[in-house]
Formats: C-alpha cells, sequence, structure tokens
C-alpha cells in the first residue's frame, strides 16, 4: 500500500504542480473565489488537504529517508485541514494573500510539488 500511495502523490503532486507553473492566475483565481464563498470555501479548501492527507497518514507511515517527506507531508497536510475547520477565518484570512496580481508566487508552489514528485519517482525507480 505504501508503494501504491508514492505513486498517487507522485502522479498528483507533478500534475498540479505543473498546473501552478503554467496556469499561476487561473489557481490565483480559484483561490480568490473560494475566498469570496467565506467560511464555506475555507471549507472546501480544507477538505482538499484533508483527503489527501488522510490517505498518506493511513496508508504511508514510513519514518526513513526518502518515503518520509511524503508521510510528513501527509501530516502537515491534515494539520492544515484540522487548523481551517477549527478556524475557518483563518482559512478565508489565508487565501487572502493570493490575488491575480500576485499569481507569480504560485509558481514556487507548483516548483515544489515538481521537485516532491520527482523524489517520489526517484524513490520508486529505484527501490
Amino acid at each position: 500500500m505504501e508503494r501504491a500511495i508514492e505513486i498517487f502523490a507522485a502522479i498528483s503532486f507533478f500534475v498540479i504542480g505543473v498546473s501552478h507553473v503554467f496556469q499561476h492566475r487561473a489557481w490565483a483565481e480559484f483561490f480568490v473565489r473560494l475566498r469570496e464563498q467565506g467560511r464555506p470555501g475555507a471549507f472546501a479548501n480544507g477538505f482538499l488537504s484533508l483527503i489527501t492527507g488522510s490517505l498518506i497518514v493511513a496508508f504511508h507511515p514510513v519514518w526513513s529517508w526518502p518515503g518520509m517527506v511524503l508521510t510528513v507531508l501527509g501530516y502537515a497536510m491534515v494539520l492544515k485541514a484540522a487548523v481551517i475547520f477549527a478556524r475557518p477565518d483563518w482559512g478565508v484570512a489565508s487565501m487572502g494573500r493570493v490575488a491575480q496580481e500576485t499569481s507569480q508566487k504560485l509558481v514556487f508552489a507548483g516548483v515544489l510539488l515538481i521537485a516532491i514528485s520527482g523524489l517520489l519517482g526517484y524513490s520508486l525507480w529505484s527501490a
């Protein structure tokens, strides 16, 4: 199951990362529209992290290098979701940092996701 979660994460992070790099304005629009929904938008954003993070936490209990990167990321995603669900106004405020004028910031997040995907791919290939 650990291998399956690594494949799932590698594919998901790669696709979302590439999209962040080439469609950063669309992602900014997505987060602006979620923010416009207020707390329900924060909950929607929280569910995105909770679903992926929960899958990782449940099926990838790896605490050695490099697999632990994915495990730690999974716990971070669950923690993010928990904070958003407990304090949705914080989630709204967090999405408030994203704007069309500053959408280039999302490119860095995309590059980071692609790098994590590459690390996972290398780990899968070398195993």
